[in-house]
């Protein structure tokens, strides 16, 4: 099977990247290729985690996506070979391209921290990378004593996301009672809350309100779900490392020279994360495993027909909708560009990307950023009558719960830029 354009994922990249090209051609000859029978708007798992969102509202049928006149091959692609422009799947085969675009988003590997496939195996590890719904369980369940909320030093989907849920707990369980001492920790591999300074005061600002443990440097290694101990390692660069103070307040005990053991009662950790075995295992990758393309223009380094969207990406900024948003257009435009000129079009890439922090139950900032960190709010929240976007807002809540999903699936996955 030959065709022009092969789109590899349908997810949000793919998606609206095969319903924009067709609404400029509705004659180009493009097939995607996904195996999963449902698309889910995986941005709303934070509030489903916490009780805020019907997980039931969050999938679409793959098939009710695919835009009119794009071919779903319904099939795992298992090989790529660039230097035939070819790509192998299971069962259909052997396809041919004219264009590549890669959108098939990142896997959790719960392998790259000891001891945690165990621990969610055993239901002692919560996340709602993984089951959003059993962490609001856990979470209403929860009897006192440590909540730690961390994230491993592997990029993840929205790095902001272990965070917010730390938040929302934090003020779920703010006015509750417990027979024993409560403590909320946020533990990092990151040596800030947040990079961009305008958001990082703000988020500084929520964590001393909740009275939230913020643990800068802790790069999660091992679980033991048994015990219920979590051990982290002090990632602190070492020019400025020094003596390792733990809290006894949360049982934290020195484990070695670097390590850190600290007991839970409630442990929610985003899973190691990483590209999908047939992108890492090809030789369309850089040394850290992730897609190897021009930064700005999303073309890859070696192979000028193939592209890359979203997740899979090696793009150093926030791997989310938003960004993949800003990225589609301009993929679109070098597409239309090869065919008619043999040349990608002037678009380029900024690095923008976007992290909606929920705060708490009712408020949110909205982070939105480039390669710089530089912070670039929206002029259309203005209409929104928000004239500061890095400040807590109940109207910036009401973006995330019910404006942001109407326009994925009415306008997004539509090809429709917003």
């Amino acid at each position: 099977m030959h065709y022009q354009i092969v789109i590899v994922g349908a997810g949000t990249g793919g998606i609206m990247t095969a319903a924009q090209l067709l609404k400029k051609n509705s004659k180009l000859n493009i097939a995607i290729i996904d195996p999963a029978e449902k698309h889910y708007y995986q941005p709303a798992y934070t509030l489903v985690g916490a009780g805020a969102f019907d997980m039931a509202k969050t999938s679409r049928t793959t098939i009710s996506l695919i835009p009119a006149g794009a071919k779903w091959i319904k099939d795992f692609v298992s090989e790529l070979d660039p230097d035939e422009n070819a790509l192998e799947t299971l069962k259909s085969g052997k396809i041919t391209y004219d264009y590549l675009i890669l959108s098939p988003g990142l896997v959790n590997n719960l392998d790259l921290i000891e001891g945690l496939r165990d621990a969610v195996e055993k239901g002692v590890v919560y996340s709602n990378y993984i089951d959003p719904e059993f962490t609001w369980k856990k979470l209403q369940e929860f009897k006192g004593g440590n909540a730690i909320f961390t994230q491993p030093s592997t990029p993840i989907k929205c790095g902001g996301a272990p965070q917010k849920t730390a938040y929302l707990a934090a003020d779920y369980l703010k006015n509750k009672t417990f027979p024993k001492p409560t403590n909320i920790v946020f533990a990092t591999p990151g040596t800030v809350i947040f990079g961009v300074a305008e958001i990082r005061t703000t988020l500084m600002e929520v964590i001393n309100r909740y009275g939230i443990k913020f643990k800068p440097s802790y790069t999660p290694i091992k679980i033991d779900a048994d015990k219920k101990i979590i051990t982290f390692k002090s990632v602190v660069p070492a020019e400025n490392q020094c003596v390792i103070n733990t809290d006894e307040s949360i049982g934290e005990v020195i484990s070695g020279t670097s390590n850190i053991e600290m007991p839970f009662d409630f442990l929610h950790l985003a899973p190691p994360q990483e590209a999908p075995a047939f992108v890492k295992n090809s030789t369309l990758v850089n040394e850290a495993g992730w897609l190897d393309v021009d930064i700005h223009t999303l073309q890859h380094k070696k192979f000028a027909n193939i592209f890359g969207i979203g997740d899979v990406a090696a793009l150093p900024t926030a791997k989310t909708g938003a960004a993949i948003r800003k990225q589609v257009p301009i993929i679109v435009e070098h597409i239309e560009s090869l065919l008619k000129n043999k040349t990608i079009s002037a678009q380029r890439y900024n690095g923008y990307s976007s992290c909606p922090l929920v705060t708490g139950y009712g408020k949110m900032v909205l982070a939105e950023f480039d390669y710089a960190n530089k912070f670039t709010p929206d002029p259309k929240l203005k209409q929104l009558l928000i004239k500061d976007s890095s400040k807590e807002h109940w109207r910036l809540w009401m973006l995330k719960k019910y404006m942001l999903p109407y326009l994925y699936w009415k306008k997004m996955m539509k090809g429709i830029n917003v």
